[in-house]
């Protein structure tokens, strides 16, 4: 998906075309976590669907969930999603930024190489 270090820069085009891609990627792999977060709240709390979005969204973002778990199979559940969210927020932290770092290095790396004799 980037160009190796012995590649000029890319254009500012095609780094944008990254930059959205990696968002639209974010994206989605936000809605899917939340569906699945969703889905097991109403599974196996038996929450509405208001409900299930509001603790699923709240435990995605790492503020933690509203309702309190009843049932060991929602209490395992939340658990794992809870879990499962902490690490969905570092990969997709990781996919955003990953572009945008890539250009920045590359950018340096290109400098010094135009620095060599």
């Amino acid at each position: 998906m980037f160009e190796s270090r012995h590649h000029t820069l890319a254009t500012r085009a095609v780094f944008l075309r990254r930059v959205l891609l990696s968002l639209v990627l974010g994206f989605l792999l936000v809605v899917v976590s939340l569906a699945v977060g969703m889905w097991g709240y109403w599974h196996y709390e038996g929450l509405s669907c208001l409900d299930a979005y509001l603790n699923a969204a709240m435990i995605l973002s790492g503020m933690g969930p509203l309702h309190n778990p009843a049932t060991v199979g929602g209490k395992a559940f939340a658990g794992t999603y809870a879990l499962y969210s902490g690490l969905v927020v570092i990969l997709v932290t990781g996919i955003i930024f990953a572009p945008v770092v890539h250009r920045f290095f590359h950018h340096f790396h290109l400098e010094d190489e135009a620095d060599k004799p």
